[in-house]
């Protein structure tokens, strides 16, 4: 019997290939744990339509993720810290923070795992703070950290 996998399916194959597994196989396995479809010509169609309709909304998704990207270049965000002896910074700015600050003044929700941040910010003055919207569009925010 021929399978369109919808998952991949470990030592059988990918999502989305055909492969020829035994009837029982398919019957008790594969079909009843929605590893796949019978490749029939209505099912391939469906899988094709499917197929378009995700290519569309990943389209959609990307085309979002710039236009936000080009609304966050274009501002920045200020956030305030204490300062200890000597002017120096007492404590830091976490990514947490950071993604509150932006809810705050600026609207959008952005959830802190996608702030590219290697360690929190210790020092006052500008940051370049990449934010990573979609595999393929990266957004510079300006996190402006100052002494309260």
């Amino acid at each position: 019997m021929e399978v369109v996998l919808l998952e991949d399916v470990k030592a059988l194959g990918k999502k989305g290939q055909i492969v020829n597994v035994n009837d029982g196989y398919a019957r008790n396995f594969i079909l009843p744990k929605k590893l796949g479809i019978e490749a029939t010509g209505k099912n391939l169609n469906d899988l094709k339509l499917q197929k378009a309709n995700e290519a569309k909304l990943q389209a959609e998704q990307l085309e979002a993720a710039k236009q936000l990207a080009d609304k966050i270049g274009e501002t920045s965000i200020t956030l305030s810290i204490r300062a200890g002896e000597g002017g120096k910074a007492f404590g830091s700015v976490s990514g947490k923070e950071i993604a509150l600050a932006i809810k705050s003044q600026l609207g959008y929700e952005i959830d802190k795992k996608k702030l590219v941040l290697p360690e929190p910010l210790k020092t006052f003055g500008s940051h370049e703070v990449p934010i990573k919207l979609h595999k393929e569009v990266t957004a510079k925010l300006i996190v402006k950290v100052v002494e309260s």
